[in-house]
């Protein structure tokens, strides 16, 4: 098949190119920066500059491309300081990206006439706080978030939204916990530089419960959906959900951190905020059952538990 692929430069996007073209897909794959293009060409995809904002430009590339599949994995996460202040300000562009980045996908794939459509999600603070500490796809996101994330929430509702509901598109909404493996996410330079300086503490007893799951594995479940697998919602998480205070010193061991320091939720609040407070306290994690048993995907890394020792080594 020939895959379209939006924001191919990103986290997921690098993982997922070789990912595709190792099963035989053509891909061509999307970035604002010209300077980018050679790296895609290297990883074996063709390469196009469009801003993901441009519904013309989109329409145009979507149109030359003439794909049989649409992948939506526009962020603008790059640079972020991860502020859970101010996270609605730190996701503003993504949350343009989310919006109207994916009505402009959507509009192209109609015309076009490309009717499988996977955009990349998010499992993990957008779940309620309320109930058991594994949520699955039917469970109801946060009806009431912290007041820095609400935004950001609406804009990941849209996006699933006009991903599973569109005429004429067989929409798969991929909920990915967070990332780690590679540098991203977890174990990228900002996380893994301040859990070095044993500036990320446990706070109020680390007992929110955090859903990760390895880049590689994310980029294997969405070669899945690209290939099969109903229209609808999937969470995309390892088989184990922790409470951050079993899975923040196994990462700071990993990365060969000191165990990081704990902080009552109280003196915590005014540097970190209601979001800061509630990421480290009172997060539901995700289970992973039907995207193993719908999409026929199972994670090499079951557990975060023997993923963190392998980016060790």
């Amino acid at each position: 098949m020939r895959v379209f692929l939006a924001g191919a430069t990103g986290a997921v996007g690098r993982s997922l190119i070789p990912v595709l073209v190792g099963a035989g897909h053509e891909v061509v794959g999307t970035t604002r920066s010209p300077d980018k293009v050679p790296e895609l060409r290297a990883a074996g995809a063709e390469g196009v500059v469009v801003d993901g904002l441009d519904a013309g430009g989109v329409l145009r590339a979507v149109r030359a491309a003439a794909p049989d599949v649409i992948v939506q994995q526009q962020t603008a996460l790059a640079g972020g300081s991860g502020d859970l202040k101010h996270w609605d300000d730190e996701f503003a562009a993504t949350n343009r990206l989310r919006t109207e980045g994916t009505d402009h996908l959507l509009s192209a794939a109609r015309e076009v006439g490309v009717r499988r459509f996977v955009a990349q999600s998010y499992t993990g603070w957008p779940n309620a706080r309320s109930g058991g500490p594994v949520k699955t796809e039917d469970d109801p996101l946060e009806a009431n978030p912290p007041a820095a994330c609400r935004q950001t929430l609406q804009a990941i509702q849209y996006q699933e939204r006009v991903t599973t509901t569109t005429p004429g598109i067989d929409g798969l909404a991929l909920r990915y916990g967070s990332f780690y493996g590679r540098g991203t996410g977890l174990t990228g330079d900002d996380v893994a530089g301040m859990l070095r300086k044993r500036r990320f503490p446990l706070v109020g007893g680390g007992t929110a419960v955090w859903t990760v799951v390895h880049i590689d594995d994310a980029a294997r479940a969405t070669l899945a959906a690209v290939e099969g697998g109903a229209p609808g919602v999937y969470n995309v998480v390892d088989d184990d959900p922790a409470p951050v205070a079993q899975m923040l010193p196994a990462l700071a061991a990993a990365l060969g951190a000191k165990p990081p320091l704990n902080l009552p939720a109280w003196l915590a609040r005014p540097l970190i905020g209601d979001f800061g407070v509630t990421f480290m306290t009172t997060l539901r994690g995700a289970s992973n059952a039907k995207a193993k048993r719908e999409l026929g995907w199972k994670p090499q890394y079951p557990s975060w538990r023997e993923g963190f020792r392998a980016i060790s080594r």
